[in-house]
């Protein structure tokens, strides 16, 4: 990925780099074209997300339609919210 026009708000996401490499993340806000704010509700919480480059992150082919929605309607995207979404996938905290 290389465009933030590839991804979309509630989108999971895998981090390819840095310390939180190989973690699952749920894209909550769109910064520019080459940066997206990212949280998985337990190291990085929806109050305090991670702003990481497009570049550095590989897509799931899965969006939230749950975190899409609040998103849409500004309401608050809680950090259980999100940690439930990722858990549907199938990831658990020792995958995370």
């Amino acid at each position: 990925m290389h465009s933030t026009r590839e991804v979309a708000i509630g989108q999971f996401v895998k981090s390819k780099a840095g310390r939180d490499k190989d973690r699952v993340f749920v894209v909550i806000d769109i910064i520019d074209e080459l940066y997206v704010l990212v949280a998985d509700g337990d190291l990085r919480k929806s109050e305090k997300p991670k702003k990481k480059k497009i570049k550095h992150l590989s897509k799931y082919n899965i969006v939230s339609e749950e975190i899409e929605k609040r998103y849409n309607s500004h309401k608050k995207i809680s950090n259980l919210m999100i940690r439930r979404e990722i858990e549907k996938l199938g990831f658990h905290k020792t995958q995370i």
